[in-house]
């Protein structure tokens, strides 16, 4: 039963302000903040924080208090770096949270908009539907046909009816995260954040940890087996050393500085920035990721399962067409014929009068521009009751009565099949109506039924099949094919990922749409009624070649997903109600419509779009693509600046040279490799060629073969390197420190040639986009350098002896020749890769 009051326009902007103010947010709890402090504490007892610690006390002991003042030094630098790349990453997750958080659609200042529900006060108007949360506490206003499963609260899983006003005259209340799971309603807020229901109960919610994603996983155990190692390593080091020369504290000075080399710290690092940057990223291109996981799942998606309404079109709906027997309308600046007033004016009836759905809003204005002046337009006539769409009744029914009548007036609108079915129309009548549906349908125009029927005396029938109806003709509405969408489906299959679109309209509709959209049509789409005729086997077959599925409904859209993964594919799904809920958990990257899709559809999806616009769709898959690129980028460079410094730690033991690198040389060089590893490879632009490659399998390993032998590589050559130049310096009668000053500036200039060789997968150095945090890192390592190289003081504390300018050279063209080597490197492992 409806039951309706005047509403109120709404507050004004200034005094909602006010009233925020005055309560605060509503929220339950506050989204804690990373602490600086605890933040601070974290970094202080990191492996490689207290690794340096270690070398500073034992260059004390040793009595070399420069040398341990100047690392101590270089270790607030390094860990000023690390807390300002945590907090970046803090920042950019919290920025997240606050666009993915639940909006509510209000009326302020008499008019509609969306905020976010944490900015709900008292006093606030909220227009609620089926599927969404429930904001805060209120006061219902008005309500149709409307229930809330108030299960969270209760413990009770019946919905509860809502109406308006009880027999007590009192409005019903509405309570904070309660479920409507039917019906419309408009309330007014009663009770915000810890005041609401659920406030005073407590924020169960607040607080749930994140599970790691399986990259997260993967990389936690090789960090662990790499550190494992490198301690296990770096204790036989310090035992060699000190039994070969007979000084424990420089043999535990050679072990800690092993240990620093092979402790793979950057690795979580890195990760935990790009995962968190790339889902801040995305939301600036209107895709909020509440799930970091579905950030490192897209790159490989293999089956796009879209909407029509919303995704393919512009959700822009526009009466284009209206027909019964014997007269037809066109939208071409043509007066609507007295022969289809009726029709219209139940097509106006049959819609909600504040409509929140398009086609209601279509309807409501063309009869409106149609039949103004006219008697058809009702006013003043109450609403008694409604029948709402089900899946067993594509067909809505909505009672009114008029102010001097006895009889209730039924108007009736839905499926033409349905509505045809309520008239219990005779074949020849349903065959006649049916080609027309099929005319306006291959137009590209979503069609609907619509009927009227009269009923006298009480209690209204339970089920509208009951009425006696009359078929008055159809309407025919266009929503237009966004005008990106057919660009970006064909960019879609470029890339080898496969779109299929899923719908309920009529299956002539839903293939014109399709072809302007740029989906396949040579296969004939199956229906929602094929697709309960048929078992799993046959549906297997038949998906190959499919790409439209039409009058499906929303349950079905499971099914479909099942079949979809059950071939091996991965699958995005969008969806907007809450019948779509359990495909969104299903698939693999469930995505939710953010402009039209309910709180229920946010909450089971991973991805919400903010525009509803396929477009932005395909931006994630190219955002996911480029993160999982970029990563393997990073960890190619971290593995290769590794090999050459765990190497030079351990060559001395062999050949019996003096230490080459020391504790402050491994922190100089962390300098470099963390801010190149957060900052260069992070801000990578995705390569052309990402979006031309097949997807990537999802089992495949972010560590995998290619990677690991990529970096192995390319750090065995710059070892290699350093190894015969430290050789032949010495044998050409160069000092020690001198020797050892050369090979660390063609280690430091390396490892730039390591960052730029690797920004392009295929080692392509000239096409590599502009990357402006390159140019400053690189700038900035050369200018340390040349002050460790060019003030006396801090030379004497890196052991280093000036090189003559003739050696400085060498360095140089040593170091590009390692850069062509690098780049040499990645385009065999591509070549080897095609062949």
């Amino acid at each position: 039963m409806s039951q309706h009051s005047t509403l109120p326009e709404g507050l004004s902007a200034a005094l909602a302000r006010q009233r925020l103010a005055e309560d605060g947010p509503n929220e339950l709890v506050a989204p804690g903040r990373y602490e600086r402090l605890a933040l601070a504490r974290e970094i202080a007892a990191e492996p490689m924080v207290l690794l340096l610690l270690a070398c500073g006390a034992l260059y004390l002991v040793l009595g070399d208090r420069g040398e341990a003042l100047m690392l101590l030094g270089f270790v607030a630098v390094v860990a000023a770096i690390t807390f300002f790349q945590r907090r970046r990453t803090e920042r950019s997750l919290t920025a997240l949270r606050e666009l993915s958080s639940p909006r509510a659609l209000v009326l302020r200042e008499g008019g509609q908009c969306r905020i976010p529900a944490r900015e709900l006060v008292r006093g606030d108007i909220v227009l609620v539907g089926e599927g969404d949360r429930v904001p805060a506490d209120m006061a219902l206003l008005e309500a149709s046909s409307l229930a809330v499963d108030e299960s969270m609260l209760t413990g009770e899983s019946v919905p509860v009816d809502k109406d308006a006003g009880g027999a007590d005259g009192e409005a019903a209340l509405l309570y904070s995260g309660t479920l409507v799971t039917r019906g419309s309603g408009r309330a007014r807020v009663t009770a915000t954040g810890p005041r609401s229901a659920l406030g005073r109960i407590g924020g169960a919610l607040a607080g749930v940890a994140a599970a790691p994603t399986p990259i997260q996983q993967q990389t936690q155990r090789v960090v662990k087996q790499v550190a494992a190692l490198g301690l296990l390593l770096a204790a036989v080091v310090a035992a060699v050393y000190s039994v070969q020369r007979g000084d424990w504290l420089a043999g535990l000075l050679a072990g800690l500085t092993l240990a620093m080399a092979i402790l793979p710290e950057e690795f979580p690092v890195v990760l935990t920035l790009f995962l968190g940057l790339g889902a801040w990223r995305l939301a600036r291109e209107q895709v909020l990721a509440r799930s970091i996981a579905a950030v490192e799942r897209l790159g490989a998606t293999t089956v796009l399962c879209v909407d029509k309404t919303g995704t393919l079109t512009a959700n822009r709906m526009a009466v284009r067409r209206l027909w019964s027997d014997g007269a037809l309308w066109q939208a071409d600046g043509a007066p609507l014929q007295e022969e289809l007033h009726a029709l219209l004016e139940y097509a106006v009836l049959a819609s909600h009068r504040r409509a929140f759905d398009p086609m209601e809003t279509a309807i409501g204005t063309a009869g409106a521009a149609l039949l103004a002046n006219t008697e058809h337009l009702h006013a003043d006539w109450r609403l008694v009751d409604d029948y709402p769409l089900s899946p067993q009744m594509l067909a809505m029914s909505r009672v009114w009565q008029s102010p001097d009548g006895n009889d209730f007036v039924i108007a009736a609108k839905g499926a033409p099949e349905a509505v045809m079915d309520l008239c219990h129309l005779p074949p020849a009548a349903v065959e006649a109506i049916g080609a027309q549906v099929a005319l306006m349908a291959g137009l590209g125009l979503r069609v609907l039924g619509v009927a009227r029927a009269r009923f006298r005396g009480a209690p209204l029938p339970g089920n509208q099949h009951d009425f006696d109806f009359s078929f008055l003709g159809l309407v025919g509405l266009q929503d237009p094919v966004r005008p990106e969408v057919p660009a970006a489906i064909a960019e879609c299959q470029a890339a080898g990922i496969r779109v299929v679109m899923i719908t309920g309209d009529h299956p002539a509709t839903a293939q014109a749409i399709a072809a302007q959209a740029g989906l396949a049509t040579d296969r004939e789409p199956i229906t929602g009624a094929q697709l309960d005729a048929m078992d799993d086997g046959q549906l297997r077959r038949r998906l190959p070649g499919t790409a439209v599925f039409c009058r499906v409904r929303p349950e079905q859209k499971l099914r479909l997903v099942q079949a979809f993964r059950a071939g091996g594919e991965v699958v995005a799904m969008t969806g907007d109600g809450v019948n779509d809920a359990p495909a969104l958990r299903a698939a693999d990257i469930g995505v939710a419509m953010g402009a039209r899709g309910t709180d229920v559809a946010r909450e089971a999806a991973a991805l919400v779009l903010v525009d509803d616009d396929f477009a932005s769709l395909l931006t994630a898959v190219r955002y996911g693509r480029r993160v999982f690129a970029n990563l393997r980028k990073a960890i190619v460079f971290i593995v290769a600046v590794h090999t050459p410094i765990v190497g030079l730690s351990v060559l001395p033991l062999v050949f019996g040279w003096p230490l080459l690198l020391m504790p402050v040389h491994i922190l100089f060089l962390q300098l470099i490799i963390d801010p190149a590893c957060a900052l260069v490879f992070e801000a990578e632009p995705v390569e052309g060629s990402v979006m031309r490659a097949r997807p990537r399998d999802p089992a495949a390993r972010l560590f995998d073969g290619e990677v690991l032998l990529r970096g192995l590589a390319q750090g065995a050559v710059l070892l290699a390197t350093l190894a015969a130049l430290f050789a032949l310096a010495r044998r050409g009668g160069t000092a020690d420190d001198a020797a050892r000053a050369l090979c660390f500036v063609v280690l430091v200039l390396s490892n730039l040639a390591l960052i730029a060789a690797n920004r392009s997968w295929d080692g392509r150095l000239l096409s590599a986009a502009p990357n402006p945090y390159f140019g400053w890192i690189a700038g900035a390592t050369v200018a340390a350098l040349a002050a460790v190289l060019g003030i006396p003081v801090v030379r004497q504390l890196f052991g280093f002896a000036a090189p003559g300018a003739p050696l400085l050279l060498l360095a140089v063209a040593l170091a590009a020749v390692n850069m062509l080597c690098f780049a040499g490197i990645s385009r065999a492992a591509v070549r080897a890769k095609r062949l």
